[in-house]
């Protein structure tokens, strides 16, 4: 079975175990996808990039955690195959930020 499938598989199963799903439409998971997001930006809040490196790890893999677990559900919930949209967008950025012309450069594909 597929890494990525197996960690949704378990992810459902504990969702399914506590009867959550009926909380899990399409709009609260991206919500809750956002507000995680937001808790891990949080441990980086008001710190220089120096300072970041002294975020305790396990605080980082806890909201990063949420914030996977939440997007693998919103793939779920479309039924996305998530290496395949992975892929895709890959595929798309790579049109929109040639190597050529973006190599080394932080700007929106529209200034290159």
């Amino acid at each position: 079975m597929d890494g990525i499938k197996e960690i949704i598989n378990h992810i459902v199963a504990f969702r399914d175990e506590r009867n959550w799903e009926q909380f899990h439409n399409a709009k609260d998971l991206a919500v809750a996808l956002s507000i995680e997001a937001s808790e891990l930006n949080e441990l980086f809040l008001w710190k220089s990039p120096a300072e970041t490196g002294n975020i305790e790890r396990e605080f980082v893999a806890d909201e990063l955690a949420d914030v996977l677990m939440y997007a693998l559900l919103l793939a779920d919930r479309f039924k996305f195959d998530v290496k395949e949209i992975i892929l895709d967008k890959i595929k798309k950025n790579a049109l929109k930020y040639p190597v050529e012309k973006s190599k080394n450069l932080a700007l929106k594909y529209t200034q290159l």
